[in-house]
């Protein structure tokens, strides 16, 4: 970044033969995987993404919209909100519960275990 010590800019690009086609999780993983686990880096920030149209065109979308989850949850008028509770990491099914219920306790819609 001009003027900005130890600040940079970085353009990287990927084939597109390296990414599963209509597969979300391989183009985020793809992305961002661990990059914030290198203990090199103190900040980063993604500052723009440019997705080709042909790699767009091998996703089918979701099978129904927004408005079936709303209606699911019975959330309206806000940004649904959830997390990802990591129960690989050693939790006990008790404590794995406990988890679960002090996230929808404070407020979040959802939680997904990982």
């Amino acid at each position: 970044v001009p003027g900005e010590d130890n600040q940079y800019i970085c353009y990287v690009a990927y084939p597109l033969d390296l990414f599963e086609e209509g597969s979300v999780t391989n183009l985020l993983t793809s992305l961002v995987g661990n990059v914030f686990g290198f203990k090199a880096l103190r900040a980063l920030r993604l500052e723009d993404l440019r997705i080709p149209v042909a790699y767009l065109k091998t996703f089918q979308g979701p099978p129904h919209g927004i408005q079936v989850e709303r209606d699911r949850l019975n959330k309206y008028g806000r940004p649904l909100l959830g997390c990802t509770i990591k129960p690989k990491l050693g939790l006990s099914a008790k404590n794995y519960g406990r988890a679960v219920y002090e996230c929808l306790r404070g407020g979040l819609d959802f939680t997904k275990d990982d």
